[in-house]
């Protein structure tokens, strides 16, 4: 039986980070993680990962999502399964603490391809694979 929870980290990996190494991939869960734990983000793990800009009608506004496949307007069912299953298997690995903390608290990340304005407020913790991470400052 597949957990919802898992299913939304599994999700979030397979469209964010499926062409990154392992570590990459377990960063991108650690920062949904970490948002989780932050009081500036929800509480809970799928609402992270389907966090959304909204009109006034309560629709999400494309491209203003917190992580981009979400409202990117293209269909959100993985094709390659085997890269899903990994996927799904780095998150079981992440919730139950298998690996170490790869991101030192980030709470963000971007792609190297990307300069968001947003990474001048935070402090670099790390760059795995193509993507840097970032957290709130003096907060670790």
């Amino acid at each position: 039986m597949i957990n919802a929870v898992m299913m939304c980290l599994a999700l979030n990996i397979y469209f964010e980070a499926r062409n990154q190494p392992i570590h990459g991939q377990v960063a991108v869960t650690q920062v949904v993680l970490n948002r989780v734990a932050d009081h500036r983000y929800p509480d809970r793990v799928c609402d992270v990962v389907y966090q959304a800009k909204k009109n006034r009608s309560g629709r999400m506004i494309k491209h203003k999502c917190q992580f981009s496949w979400w409202c990117d307007g293209r269909s959100d069912i993985p094709k390659d399964m085997d890269a899903f299953r990994w996927a799904y298997h780095i998150a079981l690995g992440v919730m139950y603490g298998v690996y170490p903390d790869l991101v030192r608290g980030a709470t963000h990340y971007h792609s190297n391809k990307v300069s968001p304005e947003w990474a001048k407020s935070k402090e670099k913790t790390a760059i795995i694979g193509d993507h840097l991470f970032f957290r709130w400052p003096n907060e670790y």
